[in-house]
This record gives structure tokens, sequence and C-alpha cells, in this order.
């Protein structure tokens, strides 16, 4: 109810600016009296936002309340700490190599398994070389290559946890030792770029990306009201205990593609995974993106995937 009364109250905050401009642009370049047809755009204006303000009153006052009744944190360390790293691999040959040897080095690394979603430039060989995992995933896209690598991860019999990651060197494996800091809080340790400190200079994250997804962060935190802080859902960087997703992956659609992230953590909310923010570095990548954050349009048009899925719902997973 609070997400879909804010997006109301946007709604007619729009509605309203769009009448006072049409408004004022007729009094001042034709110096008329406003047509009647500017009157009902104010009307409808102050219907949403006062629909929209009731409905939030009402989640926030009301439900909220009871939805926080008698929680108390959680504290569940895994038995075996040690995790199984995951990363994803599209044409990615010049970042590869010290993205493997970065990861490996991690005391904390079991193995490095990469999934190749049909690179044509020599990634899959550049990986093996430095002892990782190669597996190939030919149904091309993200989604399909992101769950993939969960499917990989979880099939592991001498690790608990999976850790989730891009092979592009934009998030680093120092951040290892903050997720195994806050997986004891929950089963699902999703990071978040939203940080300043913590972002390079320079990075394929633009200012319109940084607080796109923290606008959407807030929406996924509407609609799961009482369940979480969120402010980055583009992030594939994560740490999930593999007893969990053995239970969300048959959840998941993979056919979702760019947006697939932000689908993980609407459905991991829906059917109660507990869920925690953890800040990370980010810095940028080597190489050319091919994913949301080619340009502002394509991270605009993701955007607006994510949010048309958090209001309307996602596509139903096919047999």
């Amino acid at each position: 109810m609070l997400l879909y009364g804010l997006l109301m109250g946007a709604a007619g905050f729009l509605l309203f600016s769009a009448g006072a401009a049409a408004d004022l642009a007729v009094r001042i370049v034709a110096g008329v009296a406003p047509p009647a047809w500017i009157a009902p755009l104010y009307l409808w204006s102050g219907v949403l936002v006062w629909a929209g303000a009731a409905l939030a009153g009402i989640d926030l006052f009301v439900l909220l309340p009871a939805k926080r009744h008698d929680r108390a944190v959680l504290w569940d360390p895994p038995a075996n700490p040690r995790l199984t790293v995951v990363l994803t691999a599209y044409n990615d040959r010049d970042s590869i190599r010290p993205a493997v040897r970065d990861f490996a080095s991690h005391p904390m690394v079991e193995r490095v398994i990469v999934v190749d979603n049909n690179s044509s430039d020599g990634t899959a060989e550049a990986a093996a070389e430095e002892g990782a995992i190669v597996v190939p995933e030919k149904r091309q896209g993200y989604g399909w290559c992101v769950y993939r690598c969960l499917e990989e991860g979880c099939r592991m019999q001498d690790t608990q946890l999976t850790l989730l990651c891009e092979g592009d060197m934009t998030f680093r494996a120092h951040d290892i030792d903050k997720f195994l800091s806050y997986i004891p809080h929950a089963e699902i340790v999703n990071g978040t770029r939203i940080v300043e400190q913590l972002r390079a200079r320079k990075t394929q994250l633009t200012t319109f990306m940084y607080y796109g997804n923290f606008f959407v962060g807030k929406l996924l935190e509407a609609k799961h009201i009482g369940r979480g802080t969120f402010t980055d859902v583009g992030t594939t960087y994560k740490l999930c205990r593999n007893e969990a997703l053995r239970k969300l992956l048959p959840l998941l659609n993979p056919r979702i593609n760019l947006e697939f992230n932000a689908h993980f953590l609407d459905t991991a909310l829906r059917h109660g995974f507990h869920i925690v923010e953890c800040p990370v570095t980010f810095h940028d990548r080597i190489g050319l993106s091919k994913g949301g954050n080619r340009s502002n349009w394509t991270a605009l048009m993701v955007g607006l995937r994510m949010i048309r899925g958090l209001v309307a719902g996602w596509e139903p997973r096919k047999p």
C-alpha cells in the first residue's frame, strides 16, 4: 500500500505540475484566461495525492506496527564459513584473469567458478588458465547466467555459502570479510554501492544510475515495508546461504534479463527470506559494459522494467 501510495502521490504531483505549467504558459504567452481543461488537472492531482497519502498512512501507521511486532534480530552463524565464488562472464577476457586471482587469493574461498555466457574472446580459456572451474551457459542473457551461477554454487557439498559476483573487476575480494560479518543476520547479504566514500571516482555507475538505483531500492523497501532497508537493486555482488538458494531458485525466472537482481530481491522478500544490505567498494571496470550500465538510456529502460515488475508483477516462470 505504501508503494502504490507513493506512486499515486508522485502521479498527482506531476499532474499538478503539468497543469500549473500550462496555466502559466497560457497567461504569460497568450495573455488570455486558461482553458477549461486545466481546472480538472488540479482537481485530479489533489485526488491522487490525498488517495496516495491515505494508502501510505494506513500502511505506515496501521499495518507496519503489526509487521514489526516481536521480531528478534537474527543471529545464526554458518557452521562452515568457507564459500564458493561464482562469477558471471561475457567477453571479459581482459578482466577475468585478475578477477579470478583476486577471489582465489582470499583465505575463505574454497573455489572460483566462472560461468561463461557464450564469450567469443577467449574468456573461458583465460579463466581456466588461472585455475577457475569454467561452466558454459549456452542460454544467452544476464538472468540465465546469474541463475546458472547460483545453481552451480549451491551444488557444492563442502561449502554452505555462495558468493555471486561479476568477472569485470568492479567488485573486489576484500569485501568478503564484510559479507561474512553480516551473514549471521541473514540468509542473503546484498551488496550496495550507494555509499559515496566507497565508490571510486570514475566508475560505470553515473550519477543518474546511482540515484536511479537508490530510487528503485526505496520502492522495493516501500513494497516490503518493515522487512528491511534497501538502497541498491542492481548489484550482482551478494552472499547467499545454499539452504536458502535451494528454496529460492525454483521461484525465480531466469528469462528476466538485466533487471534480474531486482526480481531476485523482490521474490526473496515476498517469500519471507531474510535479506540484509552490506556496503561494498565499487571500482572502475576493466573493459566495456555489456549490461544495464552501457548508457544512461539503457539504465533508464532497465529501471523502468524494474519498476514495472515491482508494481505489476514479474513475468511468470514458464516450464
